[in-house]
């Protein structure tokens, strides 16, 4: 497999005047052609602001950044936690592209979605506005709009909130990117519109051979596309798997405790949804030990206090399976299935 983007050890921090906020926090993973990779987690884990570090987004002077993001472009490779503007610049939207979260305020109303989908284009081609106006329509088709040669030239109020994703999509694509960039692609979409968005980014993965990288707090999302998956609290990976060890098989307490709120088809709706307790940590002020721990229900199996003086590494007995635990991963293996079971 072609390995496009390789994270390595990276940590992001916003400098503000209440404190430090270690918002990623040694974060790794690779991303290959054709490959959906997954990152979850509740809201304020760490998972847009990993997104936006890949896409070199952040402002430089308010952001601290260290470790490494390698993308590759061609024969070559950008680190871009280390290149400059210029060079990242030259990457975003033509090597590495991003769907945001909201493409009702991603679009801007006053600007035909030609001219939006032009702008993308002559970014990387400029003075070929003819090009890039075929280029547009191109996209909208791959997309499913329907007569893209007269919608091209409609405001994005005249689009349902389906269709503005779409053109969120064809927006992306206008460069052809090999990595694209997924943050909360179904968000505030119904169930029938989420299914095409999913089935259509599926569809062009397979045309395209790019690699996906999907940010998302949304389970059954994940489980219907993604072929790993990486669990992020406060700021670290707490787990790390394909997507049938960690729906099947998980071996972290907050892995655990997501899948276990939500609803499964096999209780018919008999069993209680298991809520994790508590909120999570202030990223100002970090727990010591363990970042889950006083959530955990497990802390009491682990002897000498150990969860709130030292945070567990990510290891496994698997290369392919790693999660953050001070509990024996057989031991938690076994207590895991039979409540995931119950």
């Amino acid at each position: 497999m072609t390995k496009l983007l390789s994270i390595e050890n990276l940590s992001v921090a916003f400098p503000t005047d209440d404190g430090l906020v270690k918002a990623v926090d040694g974060v790794s993973f690779d991303l290959n052609a054709g490959e959906t990779v997954a990152v979850v987690g509740e809201s304020g884990s760490g998972k847009t602001v990993t997104s936006l570090s890949v896409m070199g987004l952040h402002n430089e002077k308010r952001t601290q950044i260290s470790g490494s993001i390698k993308v590759q472009d061609g024969d070559k490779t950008i680190d871009v936690a280390t290149a400059d503007s210029e060079t990242t610049r030259g990457m975003r939207g033509r090597v590495v592209s991003m769907i945001f979260q909201d493409p009702m305020s991603s679009l801007h109303p006053y600007f035909k979605i030609s001219d939006q989908l032009s702008e993308a284009y002559l970014a990387h081609n400029p003075r070929q506005k003819k090009a890039a106006l075929d280029k547009a329509i191109q996209m909208l088709e791959l997309v499913g709009i329907p007569q893209p040669e007269k919608r091209v030239h409609d405001y994005p109020h005249q689009f349902s909130g389906g269709m503005r994703q779409r053109v969120m999509i064809a927006m992306a694509l206008m460069n052809d990117p090999k990595i694209l960039i997924a943050d909360e692609p179904t968000t505030a979409l119904d169930v029938t519109v989420q299914a095409q968005i999913l089935a259509l980014l599926a569809d062009l993965q397979k045309k395209l051979n790019m690699g996906i990288l999907l940010i998302t707090h949304d389970l059954g999302v994940v489980a219907q596309v993604a072929d790993r998956v990486n669990v992020m609290y406060a700021g670290k990976i707490v787990e790390s798997g394909s997507v049938e060890d960690i729906f099947y098989k998980p071996l972290a307490p907050y892995s655990l405790g997501l899948l276990q709120s939500i609803p499964r088809h096999e209780d018919g709706g008999s069993n209680k949804l298991h809520a994790i307790a508590g909120q999570p940590p202030s990223l100002i002020n970090l727990p010591k030990g363990c970042s889950f721990a006083p959530r955990c229900e497990f802390k009491s199996k682990v002897a000498g206090g150990l969860c709130d003086s030292k945070m567990p590494d990510l290891v496994g007995s698997r290369a392919t399976h790693l999660s953050r635990c001070h509990i024996e991963e057989s031991e938690r293996a076994s207590l895991f299935a039979k409540m995931l079971v119950k």
